[in-house]
């Protein structure tokens, strides 16, 4: 699943892949921005954790799943 984290006052945004579902991403956000923690933290899929001030969440952009394509298409 495709996230993308807006910051405010950063020029890019965090892209990340992670391997949880759209509703436990949904629900980790809603919770960070009603107060109940301080930091919105995702773990992508190599199990690297991403953590974000709640206060500085500008949006969040929950993808659907990617699909890697690989190989070489016939002319």
């Amino acid at each position: 699943m495709e996230v993308k984290i807006g910051v405010q006052h950063a020029p890019r945004e965090i892209v990340l892949e992670s391997g949880q579902s759209a509703e436990d991403v949904e629900r980790a956000v809603a919770d960070a921005l009603d107060g109940a923690s301080k930091l919105l933290s995702l773990t992508d899929d190599k199990g690297r954790k991403v953590l974000v001030p709640a206060d500085r969440i500008a949006y969040v952009e929950i993808g659907e799943p990617t699909v890697r394509r690989v190989g070489f298409g016939a002319l």
